[in-house]
């Protein structure tokens, strides 16, 4: 008998959600890599099974219900996972739904949306460069955000995470191939409530060309700190970039440069990115990037540069394969390899 009332019972769900004109999706990505990885500056070279070498894996759910009259409801809560392990989170103390806690309103008027989201550097970034939103093996993802993920003493360009908590978000609507983010993340700090983060972002897809990029102005960190430490950054941080893209069919070169700054010192970091995708093949292509990184006052250079080829197994599985070279100033070299797979549900 219970059998029976499963189905019956997924059946009324289902005409109860079709009537509610409403959607829940569980979704996700699983990624996972064996390898060995040294960074600039890494005393050895450390041989690993890891989770993330494409994409950071994450599972969580989305949802819309449709209002009536243009007007939805979205809902997002999704969380990182190490794969390898089945550990919570990016890190240590990662928060539970740190990729996406948000509830939003979207109609001809745009999207509102409150709660944590990415923050404005991310997509750009990710759209902006052939390896995507690889923390492992992308060379620009990694020149703006390392020290949340890897020990070389590199200082980030975006160091307010790739994530905002506690912010408000306008998107506006899609003109042609035009759209843009406003976002603003309250401070939350008793005593200190004027410290904020805000910043903007802007996507044109027009054919094969691609347009994109960043500001922010940061005060607030978004990850994990030592118990009873400040959430301030410390100091006002401006970083900005410009992305660009133009698939040709045979080969889609990538080009960006950024600059990052700070009110307490003369020094800016400079950033430069060359790229390019490359079909190889009805399912593979060739992926090569090269970033570098200099820091105007203190001449220090990073210089990154990482080959690899990837390979569509299916519409949600792929295969990869990845070999970067990373090199700071007066610091030894890194060399690092790995082959890996990655499913999406």
């Amino acid at each position: 008998m219970h059998k029976k009332m499963i189905p019956l019972g997924a059946a009324l769900l289902c005409a109860a959600g079709a009537h509610a004109q409403s959607s829940v999706q569980f979704t996700g990505i699983v990624d996972t890599f064996a390898g060995a990885m040294k960074m600039a500056g890494d005393a050895n070279r450390q041989s690993v099974v890891d989770s993330s070498g494409l994409t950071t894996s994450w599972f969580g759910f989305k949802g819309t219900e449709d209002l009536g009259g243009g007007l939805k409801a979205n809902f997002a809560v999704t969380s990182f996972i190490k794969s390898d392990t089945g550990a919570q989170g990016r890190f240590t103390n990662d928060a539970l739904f740190s990729r996406d806690a948000n509830v939003s309103l979207s109609g001809d008027f745009g999207t509102v949306l409150l709660g944590r989201w990415m923050a404005p550097n991310f997509l750009p970034s990710v759209v902006g460069n052939p390896f995507g939103d690889s923390f492992t093996f992308s060379p620009l993802i990694l020149h703006m955000n390392v020290p949340l993920f890897n020990g070389t003493g590199w200082t980030a360009t975006t160091p307010a995470d790739t994530g905002w908590s506690n912010q408000i978000v306008y998107s506006t609507p899609r003109l042609g191939g035009f759209q843009a983010n406003l976002q603003y993340q309250f401070g939350e700090v008793p005593g200190d409530n004027g410290k904020k983060n805000i910043g903007a972002n802007f996507f044109y897809f027009g054919g094969p060309l691609t347009v994109t990029g960043f500001y922010e102005r940061d005060q607030i960190r978004n990850y994990p700190l030592a118990s009873g430490a400040s959430t301030l950054i410390g100091a006002t941080k401006k970083d900005w970039a410009l992305h660009g893209a133009y698939d040709f069919g045979m080969v889609k070169p990538f080009l960006s440069y950024g600059q990052a700054s700070a009110d307490n010192t003369a020094d800016k970091a400079k950033t430069v990115q060359l790229g390019a995708s490359i079909p190889a093949g009805p399912a593979g292509k060739v992926l090569v990037d090269w970033v570098q990184t200099e820091k105007t006052l203190t001449g220090v250079k990073r210089k990154t540069a990482t080959l690899g080829y990837g390979y569509n197994m299916s519409k949600r599985t792929d295969v990869y394969a990845m070999y970067m070279n990373d090199r700071i100033t007066d610091k030894t070299t890194g060399n690092s390899f790995g082959v890996g797979i990655r499913h999406r549900f």
